[in-house]
């Protein structure tokens, strides 16, 4: 109760708009909503992977406004006007996007949980210029874990797209 004798409730939803894979999205989400709750739950986008919920493993991977982000440990209300990138959101229904086909041809990928996650961090790797050498690579991508253990061939899909691109 406040001093009037009014019952005060507790905010729990709050309006945000997010531009997500090109779409505007008008959203009331709770407070408490993580960014990753917020793609999978809400908007219905499960590509993006909730892994261990703790930002340790980079399943959740996502670009915001072009830079990578754990979206499991960033709250949605952060995010108010950011444009997001999911894994879905990459390339269009007839094409993969470069670093999507460089794992497909690198055989970068085993079970695949993790790919989602891999291949968003690699497209930012790229586009901040951390792919000059396998290294670079390594050291980028570093966030990003794999239980099956394709770090060779992830590494070779990243420099084989860092290669033909210049990045």
């Amino acid at each position: 109760m406040s001093r009037s004798g009014a019952e005060v409730r507790p905010i729990t939803t709050v309006p945000v708009a997010l531009r997500v894979n090109g779409d505007e999205h008008r959203l009331d989400v709770e407070v408490a909503d993580t960014l990753l709750d917020v793609i999978r739950e809400v908007l219905g986008l499960t590509g993006t992977k909730k892994g261990c919920d703790r930002g340790e493993c980079g399943a959740c991977t996502v670009l915001v406004n072009g830079d990578r982000v754990n979206a499991c440990l960033t709250l949605a209300v952060m995010h108010d006007g950011d444009t997001v990138t999911t894994i879905e959101g990459l390339a269009g229904p007839d094409r993969l996007h470069p670093v999507q086909q460089a794992f497909v041809e690198a055989d970068a990928l085993q079970c695949g949980y993790c790919t989602p996650g891999q291949i968003m961090s690699a497209v930012g790797c790229l586009a901040e210029g951390r792919a000059r050498s396998e290294d670079d690579v390594r050291q980028g991508m570093s966030g990003n874990l794999c239980r099956c253990g394709a770090y060779a061939q992830i590494v070779t899909a990243v420099r084989q797209v860092a290669e033909a691109t210049g990045a």
